[in-house]
């Protein structure tokens, strides 16, 4: 039995396994349950198993990637896990801690994070927050363990999880609705739908990888762009006015994370 267990094998799980082996994590370190068979890691070394019942070495960490809708099942079995010690690293959105500590004990070292979907191609960011009783070496490992997938950040108070859910845990779609408002206003104005797909998609992507690479705020970047008088500036007259874009996020994320406490119960 290896010093990680991996429960969940789907895209964000098995994403983060992709992520630690490329990072030089030993295949014969972890241990994956999965109950679908082909989501199971045909690597050499990893050992695949269908459930955690299977199991019986305690594990340092364990990582619950299933879905929030699967979780009650899964952590019936792995109660045992938290009583001899170890650390339960979980992405599943809307599960807080206190659900954990219902489930695996008081005492257990939770450590609750929410990755987003970028994630699949280490493109992401996740936020974390633990309980006290994780100590800064195993908080280290976490940490160590989700940068695989992207950025990560920590907050002490867990309330700001619900605001993290609507920003970064939704944003990728709400990115993703911009390229087709794009698309669809390029479409209008005579472009083929392909082709205005095309173009939305290439300049939000290649946008993004500038935001990334460079060292400048949002702000200036968009000041960069912007010629006095030009084209740019004429459209962003629309969107940076008072009824321009700025409400609509405003609204758009208190409502997501409105409904992120509403889920967390």
């Amino acid at each position: 039995m290896g010093k990680l267990m991996l429960v969940g094998c789907g895209k964000m799980g098995g994403a983060m396994l992709e992520g630690w082996l490329a990072r030089g994590l030993a295949p014969q370190d972890i241990v994956v349950a999965e109950p679908v068979e082909a989501l199971r890691p045909k690597r050499d070394g990893i050992r695949s198993v269908a459930s955690t019942s299977e199991i019986v070495e305690t594990p340092e960490i364990v990582v619950l990637a299933v879905k929030p809708q699967s979780m009650d099942g899964v952590l019936s079995d792995l109660r045992r896990f938290a009583d001899d010690g170890a650390v339960f690293l979980s992405i599943a959105a809307g599960k807080t801690v206190k659900y954990f500590a219902a489930h695996l004990g008081s005492a257990a070292k939770i450590v609750r994070s929410m990755p987003n979907t970028p994630a699949a191609v280490r493109q992401g960011i996740t936020v974390a927050t633990a309980v006290g009783g994780v100590s800064a070496a195993e908080k280290k490992r976490c940490h160590d363990l989700l940068e695989a997938v992207g950025q990560v950040l920590w907050v002490d108070d867990e309330a700001l999880m619900d605001p993290v859910t609507a920003l970064s845990g939704s944003g990728p779609a709400y990115v993703f609705l911009l390229v087709e408002a794009m698309a669809a206003a390029g479409a209008k104005l005579g472009l083929s739908p392909d082709m205005a797909m095309q173009l939305a998609r290439a300049t939000v992507a290649g946008s993004g990888e500038l935001l990334r690479q460079s060292s400048e705020p949002a702000a200036q970047l968009r000041v960069n762009v912007t010629s006095p008088g030009g084209t740019t500036a004429e459209a962003l007259k629309v969107l940076m006015a008072p009824e321009g874009i700025q409400p609509v996020f405003d609204k758009a994320l208190a409502a997501a994370s409105r409904r992120s406490k509403e889920l967390a119960g």
